[in-house]
């Protein structure tokens, strides 16, 4: 049996054909589904979702990408969400600083730095504006793990192109709460990194694509009960479905690949991963 730590059951895709993804989910022995909330509202939706099909729990949180768009006092109505039993977890919450709007349109390399005294007033507009955003993701961000020790939850962490910062406001929190860096992408030595303070790494179907090497690696060698699998679904559909809908059942294609991986078996991998998500998640609060 599998857990589908990370899918995002509210979103449209899955609007036509819900009772068809929970089916084909335990066919291939995806026996829960954690569906994460993304704002105030997506997380009343994850609960929806949860008090309605007894296979999935519910994560409420405020994503760092909508942490612009939260209301002045986002904690009040998320502590009354995350108060819910069907929740187990705080969450997506962390920084991501992958769109700022200094980075160049292709998003995939950082930009030129200007020379000292070379700024164009675009360079500084954007700059200031950087610095805006990251500023409300650090607040929501921090907020969110106060209410997480505050509740007894643990949290799913949502880092991109902003490790240093995210590692840095989290490390206060280390023997208070524990955090899964979700869709880790990350070198061995991060991971290890974040184990050191009792922190997860989870890992989705980006261990199959052909430039995945890096998190291969990282899969091969981080320690027995140091992660967890997840989908992250409608996203990252693992192989041979990339370029597809990703959907939970996929958990099984990346928990065969990690398997593959670390030369032993699924049903092993199975074992230990639910066994780590037993112990990270609130479930039967």
């Amino acid at each position: 049996m599998l857990t589908d730590t990370h899918a995002h059951l509210d979103f449209p895709d899955f609007a036509e054909d819900f009772d068809e993804v929970l089916a084909r989910a335990a066919k291939a022995g995806v026996h829960r589904i954690i569906t994460i909330g993304t704002s105030l509202e997506s997380s009343a939706r994850a609960i929806a979702l949860a008090e309605k099909y007894p296979q999935v729990w519910a994560a409420v949180g405020i994503h760092p990408n909508a942490a612009g768009e939260a209301p002045e006092d986002v904690i009040t109505p998320l502590r009354q969400l995350a108060q819910h039993p069907r929740v187990v977890a705080i969450g997506e919450t962390g920084l991501d600083y992958f769109r700022l709007p200094s980075r160049d349109e292709t998003h995939d390399r950082a930009p030129e730095v200007p020379a000292l005294g070379n700024e164009t007033p675009g360079d500084l507009e954007d700059s200031i504006r950087d610095g805006a955003i990251k500023s409300a993701q650090a607040s929501i961000f921090q907020q969110q793990l106060d209410l997480a020790v505050e509740l007894g939850l643990n949290v799913v962490i949502h880092e991109r192109s902003s490790w240093e910062d995210t590692v840095s406001i989290l490390r206060p929190y280390a023997g208070q709460l524990r955090a899964v860096f979700h869709c880790f992408g990350g070198s061995i030595e991060r991971a290890q990194e974040v184990a050191s303070e009792g922190h997860l790494v989870s890992f989705t179907g980006i261990v199959t694509f052909k430039n995945g090497q890096t998190v291969r690696e990282t899969a091969t060698q981080v320690a027995e009960g140091g992660f967890m699998v997840e989908t992250d679904c409608p996203y990252l559909a693992p192989m041979p479905h990339r370029g597809k809908r990703c959907e939970p059942a996929f958990t099984r294609e990346t928990a065969a690949a990690i398997a593959t991986l670390r030369g032993t078996t699924l049903e092993a991998i199975a074992e230990q991963t639910e066994a780590t998500a037993d112990s990270f998640f609130r479930f039967g609060r």
